[in-house]
């Protein structure tokens, strides 16, 4: 009965992730729900990159189920890192992940929208922000569209608000040879790119996933 009512789900295009709880990422299991949005395998790029030079102090913007934010702290067992979600739920869940994952004594999650409850300094600064136009939202699979928070798929209009947003206040939050990561869509890059530039942000660089499309932004503080 249980996995006729499984299936059922499935075929109203319910997640899988959903319907067992968990997604896979890095090599770990996240708990998952409605109320975060999937890990999903580009990503894994940004944790890449992160992982490519030392950080002592992470911030991540938008943290979501935490997968990012965990993941990071579990490979760098050293670091300390700053979680920061507009939804509650969504903090819960990243807090719930950090308990899982055994690095709960160096995550702190907070509510806020953005930088607002950011306090001190960071070597790095890591996102995956809401990067779908509003127009692009209703060609994206049900299983995105219906079942996982519209907020952190769209910013209702271009796609590129948050990384305005972070162009522009970014620089107060890191250390002088601090560097900013951002997921971006596969499309996006050349303006993301100029949105930094015009921000004065003196090297930046658009770099590709494993399947070779544009994915992540690269942004260090001026030289």
């Amino acid at each position: 009965e249980r996995f006729e009512n499984l299936v059922a789900l499935r075929a109203v295009r319910v997640p899988v992730s959903h319907l067992v709880g968990q997604r896979a990422f890095y090599g770990r299991d996240f708990k998952v729900s409605r109320d975060v949005l999937d890990p999903r395998p580009e990503t894994e790029s940004l944790i890449e990159l992160s992982l490519s030079e030392p950080f002592n102090r992470v911030l991540d913007l938008g943290t979501g189920s935490g997968c990012i934010l965990v993941t990071l702290l579990a490979e760098q067992t050293n670091a300390q890192g700053m979680g920061l979600d507009l939804s509650e739920a969504a903090c819960l869940q990243a807090s719930a992940n950090a308990v899982l994952h055994g690095v709960a004594g160096r995550a702190d999650i907070r509510q806020s929208d953005w930088f607002g409850a950011a306090e001190g300094r960071f070597d790095l600064i890591v996102a995956n922000p809401p990067y779908l136009a509003k127009s692009e939202m209703l060609s994206v699979a049900p299983e995105l569209r219906l079942h996982e928070p519209e907020m952190a798929l769209t910013d209702g209009h271009d796609g590129l608000s948050a990384y305005r947003i972070i162009a522009s206040q970014a620089q107060g939050y890191l250390t002088a040879t601090g560097r900013v990561l951002a997921e971006i869509g596969w499309q996006q890059g050349p303006e993301v790119a100029a949105i930094f530039r015009d921000g004065g942000w003196g090297r930046v660089r658009i770099l590709p996933d494993l399947d070779g499309r544009d994915r992540v932004l690269w942004a260090h503080t001026p030289a």
